[in-house]
């Protein structure tokens, strides 16, 4: 049995980045970037209107000739004198000796000339070349998450293909007779079968929005030919119950069984104590309590960096909060604690119902609380640590 720092670090040296591919921009989102973007050109590509009004070359006068109209997508380059102006819109071109642009509310205009009613201050409302970006700046550094704003910022700049990092293609495998499925008549000695929805829904926080579900029985036999087949076909996989050490916990034998090299078994830690992780060439095994509530804890604490790791973000954990704690706390069981949580600006109050089986509280939580193994009394007033979940 290992300790929960060591879990994570042999965790994040077997979560290597998946391969790259090429994308078109319109279908990049949720992908990271696997190379630094450069701008091809700059943006805006010209000096261009910020508001609808007139353009003019910035003087002491208040009255000027109308001598042309700009509209976005025109390139009427008029050569202005000082005392002519051109009727403007938003993203128009603004003519190359104009250096002010007045905005249609402060000025009086009739179809030959407009007089100033408040004067802008000169270059007021135009838009440099290359005031967004410039040509050959970058655009977004490798490891970025593609998100809809970037998709935008990036078709702006006349990008069509980026390189990220594929998505990896992740099993979820469910074990145990006394599953029935949701929806399904409920008989005596069974429960519904709730881990995989629960973590799909959790799959799909971190961009992957398609798993592929199977479930077996308790046997030996069938776990692990369930096993040997989707290990061909999975990047990582999450293995749902079955990793205990109860005469039907088949779960371990059939991955050794399979050639999964075993890289760890059971952390001291609660909840979530007896959990498998291991790899066969480059699909990495994540073998979960059946418990839901201790399989939820497992999937924030290792399988999100693992699979955030995989798909090249830079920053991979839950990030970390301090608060200060409500109540006093005592653990007297030398594991790692993962309590949930409610916190707020200031404090944060430890929820009843810590059970591994129960979730009614982590339904309501938005944090889990970190008690050290070697931390005995926390105190009321004092600062601890946190992973936001909301």
């Amino acid at each position: 049995m290992i300790q929960v720092e060591e879990a994570l670090s042999i965790i994040a040296e077997n979560s290597t980045n998946m391969p790259i591919q090429k994308i078109a921009v319109s279908k990049a989102l949720g992908y990271v970037l696997a190379e630094t973007v450069y701008s091809p050109i700059n943006m805006p590509p010209f000096r261009q209107s910020a508001m609808d009004g007139y353009a003019f070359i910035h003087s002491e006068r208040h009255q000027y000739d109308i001598v042309g109209i700009s509209q976005a997508g025109d390139h009427s380059n008029l050569k202005l004198n000082p005392n002519e102006t051109v009727r403007i819109f938003t993203g128009a071109f603004v003519p190359d000796n104009a250096d002010t642009v007045i905005m249609q509310e402060h000025v009086m205009a009739n179809d030959k000339s407009i007089l100033i009613t408040i004067m802008p201050e000169q270059f007021a409302n135009v838009r440099s070349k290359g005031e967004q970006i410039q040509k050959e700046e970058v655009v977004f550094e490798a490891n970025t998450l593609i998100t809809p704003a970037a998709i935008g910022f990036l078709a702006c700049l006349g990008i069509t293909e980026i390189e990220v990092y594929k998505k990896p293609k992740v099993t979820i495998l469910v074990t145990g007779n006394e599953l029935v499925e949701p929806g399904k008549k409920l008989s005596k000695g069974k429960i519904y079968e709730s881990n995989s929805v629960m973590l799909e829904a959790a799959l799909q926080t971190i961009g992957i929005k398609k798993t592929k579900v199977y479930k077996v029985k308790d046997s030996l036999k069938a776990t692990k030919k369930a096993l040997k087949s989707i290990l061909k076909k999975s990047d990582i996989i999450l293995v749902s119950g079955g990793i205990s050490v109860g005469d039907y916990d088949f779960v371990k034998e059939a991955l050794l069984e399979n050639g999964v090299e075993e890289l760890f078994y059971k952390i001291n830690q609660k909840p979530g104590k007896p959990m498998f992780f291991g790899s066969k060439n480059e699909t990495l095994v994540f073998a979960l309590p059946g418990n839901p509530a201790s399989s939820l804890t497992n999937f924030y604490i290792y399988v999100y960096p693992a699979i955030k790791n995989r798909m090249g973000f830079s920053d991979t954990h839950l990030p970390k909060l301090v608060r200060k704690l409500n109540t006093s706390f005592t653990n007297t069981t030398g594991k790692t604690l993962f309590l949930k949580a409610l916190y707020d600006e200031t404090n944060v109050t430890i929820l009843e119902s810590q059970s591994s089986a129960m979730l009614n509280t982590f339904a309501i939580a938005n944090s889990l609380l970190i008690v050290p193994y070697d931390t005995e009394n926390l105190k009321k007033g004092e600062l601890v640590t946190l992973l936001p979940i909301d």
